[in-house]
């Protein structure tokens, strides 16, 4: 099969962890350790989130004068390379000598007047106190939203409308080549009047553009990676029961959260419905399982239906 994989920000740096090269190395060493199997077996593409990156080398910029710091869009261009390394090393110290890899920079188009840049959304960078969070977005004119119990800086995250490398990543898998690809959502990109194309000061969201990624290379299946094992009905009460197995419109007569489960779904239910493939969404240590539809919560096309926790629901 042709996999698509997108690893949660937890599989590159969980919550409360510093933002240090060890830490991050050290997950991406357990990410590592979920894929090697997957990877073995199946032609697999990777793709992974940047937050906690991209806010890091974001405020490492602020020691800089205002007008020498690097936009969001540059930023993003440096966490793909950074993160695509570790990944390839930890990887292919699990696999054969011969496995060939290759980390692809990606640019998205979006539109520069998608209304996301009117409400911004998308958290980036280290958590905060409001104290801390308000004095900081006085000071370099983000914006801030509240994030659990903490406060986090929120940019601008459009659709995905188009990855200018589709062509470069499908001749190396015609390779074999493990392939990392739009990393972080990818590098957002607008044409302007002249059809000139430039960076844009926007996160995308990375499960959307994976599953953009997934749907144009023509993926078997799309697999979200995140820290819970399956997307729960009633989640966060003493009622909540995992979801094992759902059809699209059965799944978008639900309400799930918009800051954390509520984009994984759309992306599968979007793949599932565009491809007539499998999506799914799972615990990273349940990878193998995934796979092979014993894990995580399985989203087709089709007519509605929803299986909880091995039952009907």
């Amino acid at each position: 099969m042709r996999i698509v994989v997108a690893l949660g920000g937890n599989a590159l740096l969980r919550r409360g962890e510093p933002l240090t090269a060890e830490a991050q190395r050290a997950n991406v060493r357990i990410a590592a350790a979920a894929l090697a199997p997957i990877a073995r077996q199946h032609q697999i593409i990777i793709s992974h989130g940047n937050g906690p990156q991209v806010g890091l080398l974001a405020l490492q910029g602020a020691a800089y004068k205002p007008d020498e710091a690097f936009p969001l869009d540059v930023l993003g261009a440096q966490t793909e390379g950074m993160i695509g390394y570790m990944i390839e090393q930890e990887l292919g110290n699990l696999l054969a000598p011969d496995v060939p890899f290759a980390t692809i920079l990606t640019m998205i188009e979006v539109d520069g007047a998608d209304p996301a840049f009117d409400n911004p959304t998308k958290f980036i960078g280290p958590v905060y106190g409001k104290d801390e969070a308000e004095r900081l977005a006085k000071e370099k004119g983000w914006s801030i939203r509240q994030d659990g119990d903490a406060w986090r800086r929120v940019v601008a995250s459009p659709k995905p409308k188009r990855i200018f490398e589709i062509r470069p990543i499908t001749w190396l898998l015609e390779k074999n080549t493990v392939v990392i690809c739009a990393g972080g959502g990818g590098i957002p990109t607008v044409y302007d009047d002249d059809r000139k194309l430039h960076g844009i000061e926007a996160v995308i969201d990375k499960d959307l553009a994976g599953e953009l990624l997934a749907r144009e290379l023509d993926a078997d299946l799309y697999i979200m990676a995140t820290d819970v094992d399956a997307v729960y009905v009633d989640w966060g009460t003493p009622d909540a029961k995992p979801i094992r197995r759902a059809s699209a419109d059965a799944l978008r007569r639900l309400d799930f959260a918009a800051g954390s489960m509520g984009p994984k779904v759309e992306a599968a239910c979007l793949f599932a419905e565009g491809t007539g493939g499998t999506a799914a969404i799972g615990a990273l240590k349940d990878l193998e399982a995934i796979v092979a539809g014993e894990a995580g919560t399985m989203i087709e096309a089709g007519a509605s239906a929803l299986r909880l926790n091995g039952g009907d629901g």
